[in-house]
């Protein structure tokens, strides 16, 4: 009879210690045991990919007219069409995803660069500091996210630039109440009263013992947000107040193809589906995030 068949297990391999799974490698199974989530990122870096590729993938110049393409029905040689001055559509389209990508991914950037130390502060000092930044947060809050972004591109002017600047000043506030929530739900834990013990400043406190375990929410919210930023660079730029002519941008083309919808609706019809599906795809790795991020989770 052998050891196996008779229960016995060799000492050596009874000593043998059992590698634990990383949580970075276990939250990626479960994001990849979620079809939606799987998808969405699949488009997202299929976009990413043709908008850093846009000077190779587009078949034509974005700004370069061909008057034989005038508004233009799809053909081999132009798939989406023409535009009103003779454009590739497609090579537009391409070249659009680079801006409303960079667009959407840095004004997040700067909403977490603003709003996560200011949550971290509102969260763990509290009392006058907290209850200041939280009214001043709530006020922005009363104003819808689209509005106060119009709002502050109109100020600072029609630029690519600024249009992000202004998303990200309006999202900001999205980030400091969650921050500021995510720490006062943490910061009792017995691992920050540990730290606190032994002598570590508030400031090492919160952005080494806090912000590490909050970070999680924080990426979801981060991803969900670019979808509503790629939706409000759009909307900036089909007022005038984005990209700036001849420069492609999914909004720009919208508001070009806006007097051509009866003679060339592909105009408007691809440029509009792209912001459909990235913002989508956005939403869906979200989700998947959310759930593969959850430490709650039981599989």
């Amino acid at each position: 009879m052998t050891a196996v068949e008779s229960g016995v297990v060799p000492a050596a391999a009874a000593a043998m210690p059992k590698t634990e799974e990383s949580p970075a490698r276990r939250a990626f199974r479960r994001l990849l045991r979620r079809k939606g989530a799987v998808v969405g990122l699949a488009v997202v870096l299929t976009f990413i990919c043709f908008a850093l590729l846009a000077d190779f993938v587009a078949p034509y110049s974005p700004v370069e007219a061909d008057w034989s393409a005038l508004r233009g029905e799809p053909t081999l040689e132009h798939p989406f069409g023409g535009d009103e001055l003779g454009r590739d559509v497609l090579s537009r389209v391409i070249h659009g995803a680079r801006a409303s990508l960079f667009a959407g991914v840095v004004s997040v950037i700067l909403a977490l660069l603003i709003g996560i130390p200011v949550g971290l502060l509102s969260g763990y000092a509290g009392g006058l500091v907290d209850g200041v930044i939280m009214r001043f947060t709530d006020a922005m809050l009363a104003v819808p996210f689209l509005i106060l972004a119009i709002a502050m591109a109109a100020f600072l002017g029609p630029s690519l630039t600024n249009a992000m600047i202004a998303i990200g000043i309006a999202a900001a506030p999205i980030f400091v109440r969650l921050t500021r929530a995510q720490v006062q739900s943490v910061k009792m834990e017995d691992y920050v009263e540990a730290a606190r013990a032994v002598g570590n400043s508030p400031l090492r406190i919160a952005f080494r013992h806090i912000l590490p375990n909050i970070w999680p929410a924080l990426m979801v919210q981060a991803t969900l947000t670019i979808a509503s930023a790629i939706i409000a660079e759009a909307s900036l730029s089909f007022l005038g107040l984005g990209q700036q002519p001849p420069e492609p941008s999914w909004g720009s083309m919208l508001n070009s193809a806006k007097d051509y919808l009866t003679q060339a609706p592909w105009m408007a019809v691809y440029p509009g589906l792209s912001i459909f599906i990235v913002v989508l795809s956005f939403n869906l790795l979200g989700d998947g995030l959310r759930d593969a991020l959850d430490p709650r989770h039981r599989e």
